[in-house]
């Protein structure tokens, strides 16, 4: 049990011995007396490996809390908003199926907008170039 009384369950962090955000996260963990059980991917390989297959992401610290995976960068960007999403995390009553279909939709509008803004980048590059060797021509 976690003496943090804001969140109930069990949190493993996944890390390696030579990653500093690693450190980072579970000395803010200590320092919030949140309970952590760390296991060293390297001492859990068959695991590990299963959590990669699962997220698409080999990255560390990934932190398993409720069932649920948390990987740095997709899912938090820092140790505090970490510890904020555990302390706030609540199980949803939705189905697997409509969590990955919303999931697939959130992920499909993030693409779209991606690709949109990267066709304005290139389009006012065009612009420029186009402008500069007007400008040189005259």
């Amino acid at each position: 049990m976690n003496t943090n009384n804001k969140m109930r369950g069990k949190i493993i962090i996944y890390t390696n011995e030579t990653c500093p955000y690693c450190k980072q996260i579970k000395e803010k963990f200590n320092e919030k007396n949140i309970e952590f059980e760390d296991r060293i991917t390297k001492d859990y390989i068959k695991e590990w490996e299963s959590i990669i297959n699962l997220t698409g992401m080999p990255t560390v610290p990934t932190v398993k809390y409720n069932g649920e995976y948390f990987v740095p960068g997709r899912d938090f960007p820092n140790p505090e908003r970490l510890i904020n999403i555990l302390e706030n995390f609540k199980i949803s009553p939705d189905t697997e199926r409509d969590k990955i279909w919303q999931r697939f939709k959130t992920l499909n509008y993030n693409i779209t907008v991606a690709f949109s803004r990267l066709d304005q980048l290139l389009r006012k590059i065009e612009t420029k170039i186009n402008t500069d060797e007007h400008k040189s021509t005259d």
